[in-house]
């Protein structure tokens, strides 16, 4: 059973995580100590809320050194959900400018509309469209419906980052990778039989 910390920095989203990992057959921890981390194999950052927060709770629980080190270093797959995936970026704008993570190049900006029918936040179900077909998406049909939550969306630097992308305010950014990084902004727990795939297939990730 794989061994997937979940990391509990203050930011929503945890407990729900952890219960679709255990649907998953997946073996959570929900943690911020280091030594969770070493005996886990998997690495998920969920979260809701503002960017600026969320790396403040980070860098204040002294998470950003150990996660430097678990997952640049030892290269333990992680995927990052929501804030999670938006805080790999350089910077965040929301209501000034915020350093993220740094780990996958690229912003984090506001919405603009393209329609007078679009609404900001982004709530609900939108399709997803899979850039690539394999680790996460791996026997997932693209275009599929997820579920997302969210008023801000990653601008990728490098198009090779960018794994799925979804119709709305244009298009967007839904999910990223580089390496063992993997980032989603739809929530994977509350999308049902496909979400659930996906974290399954998260959790084969060797």
């Amino acid at each position: 059973m794989t061994k997937v910390v979940v990391i509990d920095y203050n930011m929503g989203n945890t407990d729900s995580v952890v219960r679709a990992i255990e649907k998953c057959d997946g073996n959570p921890i929900p943690a911020n100590s280091k030594s969770d981390f070493t005996s886990a194999s998997h690495i998920i950052l969920p979260g809701v809320g503002a960017f600026k927060e969320g790396m403040e709770n980070i860098k204040n629980l002294g998470l950003e050194s150990i996660l430097q080190e678990q997952v640049l270093k030892h290269k333990k797959p992680f995927l990052g959900i929501c804030l999670g995936m938006q805080l790999l970026a350089d910077k965040g704008f929301e209501n000034g400018e915020f350093r993220g993570l740094g780990w996958i190049e690229g912003d984090v900006k506001e919405f603009e509309k393209t329609d007078n029918d679009e609404r900001i936040p982004h709530i609900g179900w939108n399709e997803v469209n899979f850039k690539e077909k394999k680790y996460l998406f791996e026997n997932v049909i693209s275009g599929k419906d997820m579920y997302f939550v969210h008023s801000y969306h990653f601008v990728c630097k490098k198009d090779i980052n960018i794994i799925a992308t979804t119709p709305y305010c244009g298009h967007f950014v839904s999910a990223v990778r580089k390496d063992n990084i993997f980032g989603v902004q739809f929530h994977p727990e509350k999308s049902q039989k496909n979400g659930f795939k996906i974290l399954k297939n998260f959790l084969s990730i060797a």
